[in-house]
């Protein structure tokens, strides 16, 4: 089988393409605007990388297709903090370049696989998001976080309709919180961009307080990374073509904590490394309201927990770690690679 992969040098995209090189004999051509985490890769028989912008590079992207058995567009923005800030940017990476994607995988007849997200759910008030029956909620106009779940979620519809309307080979997945090494980098953090577990443990290496948004009690569920690319590529491997035009949320309902609760799970954790226990023992929390974090445009969930019904009875894929192993694996990878 050969892969395309779009975005193929972020974090789903970098943890994607080792699984693949080390467990198939698959091979994967990549692309990406950078390369700054796939030196581990270089020289690898059955990986290509061609370094573009999507944006612009129409006639490489289309030549890689048709080469291409199965596309997997990975290229997106996916942190709160950029799309709150860069709505256009977003829209237009998210739902025009990536359906520039799909358009030419119905040309050309390729499979496409592509990441939705657990945000298309919005504010459902579902207690379990099941992938075809939770309504899609978002919130108003004014709060320009929901920019990128419309955006998502038009993509997710538009390759619904070209599966029905050009026979496009199809597969959507759902990541809920996927979390683990390269989640974002501590620059990221630095510049208060990253998400949520990246952003504490840089509070607690560099002696911050911990930000709580609206006091952190909105839940979610974390999932680690290993976990969610098995899953992933369960939905590549497709035996009995059990996930041809199917919806898959790729989560972990065990592991849903509220973010304050992530917070003192993460010092706790961080306590066990000899060079952060003293930064984790004096770290604090601080209550501070969405409007002076995000800006005034922020909006917010209370909880998302995904139903997996559907990708355990289809794959038999089922998600295998718990919280505390999740985050201490995390910040081994920190503290051997990025932490001071």
């Amino acid at each position: 089988m050969k892969l395309f992969i779009t975005g193929v040098n972020g974090f789903i995209g970098t943890h994607l393409l080792e699984n693949i090189l080390a467990k198939t004999d698959w091979e994967v051509d990549g692309f990406d605007i950078a390369s700054t985490n796939l030196a581990p890769f270089e020289g690898e028989r059955r990986f290509a990388f061609r370094k573009g912008d999507i944006f612009k590079d129409n006639e490489i992207l289309e030549a890689e297709v048709i080469k291409a058995d199965v596309v997997i567009p990975l290229a997106g923005i996916a942190k709160p903090a950029y799309y709150i800030k860069k709505p256009v940017w977003t829209f237009e990476l998210d739902f025009e370049q990536n359906l520039k994607m799909v358009r030419l995988c119905a040309k050309h007849g390729k499979r496409i696989i592509f990441p939705s997200t657990s945000e298309v759910y919005g504010m459902s008030g579902d207690t379990e998001l099941k992938e075809d029956e939770s309504p899609l909620t978002t919130g108003p106009i004014v709060k320009m976080r929901w920019i990128y779940s419309c955006s998502k979620q038009m993509m997710d519809r538009m390759i619904m309709a070209y599966g029905q309307e050009q026979n496009l080979q199809y597969t959507l997945f759902r990541p809920f919180n996927w979390v683990g090494p390269r989640l974002d980098t501590l620059k990221d953090a630095e510049e208060r961009q990253a998400r949520s577990v990246t952003q504490m443990l840089y509070d607690i290496v560099y002696r911050r307080k911990i930000s709580l948004v609206n006091g952190g009690e909105q839940r979610r569920s974390f999932t680690w990374i290993g976990d969610g690319i098995e899953g992933l590529m369960a939905i590549i491997e497709n035996k009995n073509k059990k996930a041809d035009g199917e919806i898959f949320n790729i989560g972990n309902p065990a592991n849903n904590h509220s973010v304050k609760e992530l917070a003192e799970l993460l010092i706790n954790e961080a306590k066990k490394f000899p060079k952060f226990r003293e930064a984790a023992e004096a770290t604090e929390l601080d209550i501070i309201p969405a409007s002076a974090y995000y800006g005034k445009s922020y909006d917010d969930m209370q909880n998302r927990v995904p139903s997996i019904k559907k990708i355990e009875s289809r794959l038999g894929w089922q998600p295998k770690t718990g919280m505390r192993e999740m985050l201490y694996k995390t910040i081994a990878w920190y503290a051997e690679n990025e932490a001071k």
